[in-house]
C-alpha cells in the first residue's frame, strides 16, 4: 500500500513537469518561416555568439545581426578588425566563436593548426574594390588620378593584416606606379581605418571596399582582372562545437535571406 502511495505520488508529480517544461524536439530553425515570438520566455533562453568579422563587411553585418536576431532566439557579439588582427588573436586562444575573414588563407591556416573546423567552412562573398574620394570630381571612373599625380595622400590597408590592402598592392603592381605613389602611402591597420583617412581628408583617394562607398564622393570601379579575387571565407571555430547560436547563425549565413543582403552590399555570393 505504502509503495502504491508513493508511486502516485512520483507520477503525479512527473506529468506536472512535463506540463510546464514540454520537451523539444529539436533546436533547428526554419528560416523561412516568420520570426519567434517576442516572449520573455524566448529571449530568457537565449544563447549568445562571438563573431569575429572582417572590417569591409561591417554594413552588411550589421543588417544580418539584426535579422537574425529577429528571426531566431539567439544573440551574437559582433567584432570588427582586420583579418591578420583576428588571425593572431584567435591563435593565441581569444574566445570567438566565428571568425569572417576577408580572404581564405587564415582560415586555411586556423584549420591546419586544429583552430577551426574544415567541415564548418565556405565563401560566403566576394568582395569589390574601388579607388574613392570625398571630393566629388577628383577620380573620373579610371586610374588617371594615379597616373597623373593629382593627389597629396592615398590610404590603402596595410597589406600585411588586410587583404583589401594586398588588392590595392595588386592595382598599383598592375599599372605599374608602385614606386612612383610609395612616398604618399598612408595606411590603415584595417580596410575601415582606410576609410577614415580619406572620409576625414587625411588623404585625398584611398582604395576601399565598394561596400563601404557613402552617397558622396567620386570613385573608380577598379576591374577585376587588375587584383586576384577577393574571397572571404567563414568559418567555425573550436569553440563553436557546443554553441547552437553560433551554429545558428553559421547555417543562417549561407541562407537565401543572407545572401540578398549581402549582394544588396555590392558583393558576389555563390
Amino acid at each position: 500500500m505504502k509503495f502504491n502511495v508513493t508511486f502516485t505520488l512520483l507520477l503525479s508529480m512527473l506529468c506536472i513537469y512535463l506540463l510546464l517544461h514540454p520537451f523539444k524536439l529539436s533546436n533547428a530553425v526554419d528560416f523561412n518561416q516568420p520570426a519567434f515570438a517576442n516572449s520573455s520566455s524566448v529571449k530568457s533562453e537565449a544563447q549568445h555568439a562571438n563573431v569575429a568579422v572582417a572590417s569591409n563587411f561591417i554594413k552588411p553585418m550589421q543588417e544580418l545581426k539584426a535579422k537574425f536576431e529577429l528571426k531566431t532566439p539567439y544573440k551574437i557579439r559582433v567584432s570588427y578588425s582586420s583579418s591578420g588582427k583576428f588571425f593572431a588573436q584567435i591563435v593565441n586562444g581569444a574566445p570567438y566563436d566565428l571568425f569572417l575573414s576577408a580572404d581564405q588563407v587564415k582560415p586555411d591556416e586556423l584549420i591546419k593548426r586544429g583552430k577551426a573546423s574544415a567541415l564548418g567552412r565556405f565563401t560566403y562573398a566576394q568582395g569589390t574594390l574601388i579607388l574613392w574620394s570625398s571630393n566629388a570630381t577628383l577620380v573620373n571612373n579610371s586610374p588617371d588620378v594615379l597616373y597623373d599625380n593629382q593627389f597629396r595622400k592615398v590610404a590603402l590597408a596595410n597589406p600585411k593584416f588586410a587583404p583589401y590592402g594586398q588588392a590595392a598592392v595588386d592595382v598599383l603592381k598592375h599599372l605599374s606606379i608602385v614606386e612612383q605613389t610609395k612616398p604618399k602611402w598612408v595606411m590603415g591597420e584595417s580596410i575601415s581605418q582606410t576609410y577614415q583617412f580619406v572620409a576625414t581628408g587625411n588623404a585625398d583617394i584611398g582604395f576601399i571596399s565598394f561596400s563601404q562607398k557613402p552617397e558622396h564622393g567620386s570613385y573608380w570601379l577598379i576591374p577585376e582582372y587588375y587584383y586576384n579575387p577577393i574571397k572571404q571565407d567563414a568559418v567555425l571555430l573550436e569553440n563553436a562545437e557546443q554553441n547552437p547560436a553560433a551554429l545558428a547563425f553559421f547555417e543562417f549565413l549561407n541562407s537565401k535571406d543572407a545572401k540578398n543582403i549581402i549582394q544588396s552590399h555590392h558583393y558576389t555570393v555563390n
